[in-house]
């Protein structure tokens, strides 16, 4: 199967990219969150050594709101203690059971019973997903198309938690193609594969300035530990989906109305005192 084609990432692309994750890691309240999220990650915790766990708690927490991350980590943490070989061989009414406070349990079982199969298809065609040698880009798009209420970015979820926080992949979710694109001025295709055309984007301008990202950790004072030699993906990933979610997501009065032309994006010169943007007029 295919992937989708990695395409040129522009210069201007990298340049707004780092622009912007630059701005958005100088506040505090992003700091604050992306520093209790990245050595260990509520949603995706170390503590789960079983790849194929970590791979099902990447989908089972689709649909699930940061109000309900505490009952999300308990039923993980009850998978977990279960083991994945006895998930598989579970009833419907256990697995019922033991996903009910998540809701959607007839999804969240569909999405175990199609995982543990493809697991075993690749089991069978010699691929191991944690090989660093597998290419990661047609390992998420199989399982995009394989695995029962899947989609671009929980594949890209799963191989990043089977792999490890500092594995080079920056999973995309929806607001980051629908917000936090179009505040980089960064055009995607329409679909679901606009998730791995950003996914693409962001990795590539990681890589391309990675110690140029390695100084803004630095520069801004985020205590996170990065292991030596690996780009800041995991990092850049944190600054950005928080600064989704707590300027975009909503109408933020400090947000700039002229992004991404103008380079401070929040509390810039084009905002009043208030923070409120200033009129074009």
């Amino acid at each position: 199967m295919t992937a989708v084609r990695r395409t040129t990432v522009t210069p201007q692309e990298v340049q707004r990219v780092h622009r912007l994750v630059a701005r958005a890691a100088a506040l505090p309240d992003v700091r604050a969150e992306v520093e209790a999220n990245h050595d260990e990650n509520t949603w995706w915790p170390t503590t789960i050594s079983d790849p194929r766990v970590r791979m099902l708690a990447a989908g089972w927490s689709t649909r699930v709101s940061y109000r309900m991350v505490t009952t999300y980590a308990g039923v993980i943490r009850a998978a977990d203690a279960l083991g994945f070989d006895a998930l598989v061989t579970a009833t419907k009414a256990e697995l019922a059971e033991l996903v009910r406070p998540l809701g959607l349990m007839q999804t969240r079982i569909d999405y175990l019973r199609s995982l543990a199969e493809l697991l075993e298809v690749w089991s069978k065609e010699g691929i191991d997903p944690l090989s660093p040698s597998a290419d990661g880009d047609e390992l998420i798009e199989d399982f995009a198309q394989r695995v029962r209420g899947a989609s671009y970015k929980v594949a890209q979820c799963a191989l990043l938690t089977a792999r490890g926080y500092h594995c080079g992949i920056i999973p995309v979710d929806s607001g980051m193609v629908s917000k936090l694109a179009p505040a980089l001025g960064i055009d995607l295709p329409s679909g679901a594969v606009a998730h791995e055309r950003m996914r693409h984007v962001l990795e590539a301008a990681v890589h391309a300035r990675a110690d140029d990202f390695r100084a803004l950790v630095t520069g801004h004072g985020h205590q996170v530990t990065i292991p030596e030699g690996a780009a800041p993906t995991w990092w850049v990933h944190l600054v950005a989906i928080y600064f989704k979610r707590l300027y975009l997501n909503g109408s933020s009065r400090q947000l700039c109305a002229r992004r991404p032309l103008c380079a401070r994006i929040v509390g810039c010169a084009h905002c009043d005192r208030a923070g409120k943007p200033r009129s074009r007029g």
